[in-house]
């Protein structure tokens, strides 16, 4: 990949970083080396710069001087992505957000609380846990809060409380330039001007860097959790779909596969038949959530399930969301020297038990072993393939296989990607989600904001930044 930055300065823009911020402008090898990746299978890419500001007006700075000496300049939360968005693939400046750790303010009266972008999710709502409230967007990861805007992230609890972009009231975000720009506000709706709040996020650091983040907070529910198992993938996903249309409030429901169930059952203490399984949270009080519980046994009856079995001991019911959240990592664990490549499509609720059987009869078919699993309570779907990185078949498997599954969402109304973001591996399937005018005002949204490209080039868009951008968007239009 060539680099399209002709004029970069690097070794003056180093030195002008160094002469800031000191010891917290590093070049050393063990540190760019652990900013030259995330948790994808993208190819690595060390940056020439590794710092680490504690201030929305060091960002600023630090964003001044990657404009004076045209040097590419890349966010980095806590490396958890999955599609290779933090990854410097041209070099240059990676922008560490882990010292900008600050809890800002919490205003619990108004259920909203102010951060700084580093802050990590776990932390948040330890720190909220006496106030009765808590942020309930959990991508499974422990991402900083700057990262899961970047991503427009989303989790388990989605089908309940929504995602990023509807738990975000406000940002404070630096442009290339370094102007600070604040977003959005206290109020929890607004009719004044376009909403800013919602371009940065999901924008992934190619618009701007997000320094400070206002969050929207929620009531801790009263909650319980239960699961069942089923005959078919196809007979779980149908049951979630009879669930929604019966207008029945769950708090979180989560599909796995019956391979997904027999590696939990090996890493865990959960006692799990081994057959496709639907996790359960109910909230509600005890009388609210028996008359749902009625309703869902005979929704799950009536589409070949078991009983439901209800985790009832806090202790168990954290130990089945910590066994969801862990499943990716012991899935990859299970073959030795192995790399993960997953899936995360969003389709119609109504399409996905389709785009899970046909899934299921490719997983079936290929050598590669894979397994599936997610939110089906808002349709995102996961299939997650495992296979040697040094095995060319094995990763041209996966490849193909991850293709279908996106070619099938797209023609169902779905999105390519439900919550890992574009990065690196998503961004040739932008047009034919969007199409070309679409993403021709992208574009221009894209050079506007950042004439030079130098804000997390090569992501997101479908071609990388260059300084040619101007006659492409002229003949765009």
């Amino acid at each position: 990949m060539n680099r399209p930055f002709p004029h970069a300065e690097i070794g003056a823009a180093v030195a002008a970083l160094q002469a800031r911020l000191g010891e917290r402008a590093v070049t050393s090898d063990a540190v760019r080396d652990h900013h030259a990746r995330d948790e994808s299978s993208h190819a690595a890419r060390k940056p020439d710069i590794v710092v680490f500001p504690e201030a929305t007006h060091e960002v600023a700075e630090i964003a001044r001087i990657a404009s004076a000496f045209q040097v590419p300049i890349v966010p980095f939360g806590a490396g958890s992505g999955l599609e290779g968005a933090a990854i410097p693939v041209f070099g240059g400046i990676s922008l560490d957000t882990s010292r900008l750790d600050a809890i800002l303010e919490i205003r619990a009266d108004d259920m909203i609380a102010r951060v700084q972008a580093g802050v990590r999710r776990q932390a948040l709502n330890h720190h909220l846990r006496d106030t009765g409230l808590f942020f309930p967007v959990d991508p499974g990861a422990d991402a900083s809060i700057g990262g899961m805007v970047a991503t427009g992230a989303s989790g388990t609890n989605a089908v309940r409380f929504g995602v990023m972009r509807e738990n975000v009231l406000g940002l404070t975000v630096v442009l290339v330039d370094g102007r600070v720009i604040r977003t959005g506000g206290l109020a929890r709706k607004s009719s004044a001007g376009y909403d800013l709040t919602r371009l940065f996020v999901g924008s992934e650091g190619t618009l701007g860097i997000v320094t400070e983040v206002t969050l929207r907070l929620h009531p801790i529910p009263d909650a319980v959790s239960a699961t069942a198992g089923f005959m078919t993938l196809y007979g779980a996903v149908a049951a979630v779909v009879d669930i929604k249309r019966a207008g029945i409030a769950i708090g979180r429901v989560e599909l796995l596969d019956e391979a997904t169930v027999a590696v939990i059952g090996r890493r865990s203490s959960l006692e799990l038949d081994p057959l496709p399984t639907l996790f359960f949270e109910f909230h509600g009080d005890a009388a609210e959530v028996a008359v749902l519980s009625n309703t869902v046994s005979e929704i799950i009856a009536e589409n070949g399930g078991t009983n439901l079995r209800w985790l009832r001991e806090d202790a168990a019911a954290r130990a089945l969301w910590d066994a969801r959240r862990l499943a990716p990592s012991w899935l990859k664990a299970e073959r030795l020297g192995a790399v993960s490549r997953p899936s995360d499509v969003c389709v119609p609720v109504s399409s996905l038990a389709d785009l899970v059987a046909e899934t299921r009869a490719d997983v079936a078919a290929s050598p590669v072993p894979a397994y599936m699993f997610g939110h089906v309570g808002d349709g995102n779907f996961h299939c997650l393939f495992v296979y040697h990185p040094n095995d060319p078949a094995e990763e041209a498997e996966a490849a193909r296989l991850g293709d279908r599954i996106v070619a099938r969402a797209l023609a169902a109304g779905g999105t390519a990607t439900g919550e890992h973001g574009v990065g690196l591996g998503k961004r040739r399937w932008l047009e034919r989600e969007h199409g070309s005018e679409a993403v021709a005002v992208m574009q221009a949204l894209k050079f506007t904001l950042d004439p030079l490209g130098l804000l997390n080039p090569g992501k997101v868009l479908p071609e990388p930044t260059t300084l040619a951008w101007p006659d492409q968007l002229a003949s765009s239009f």
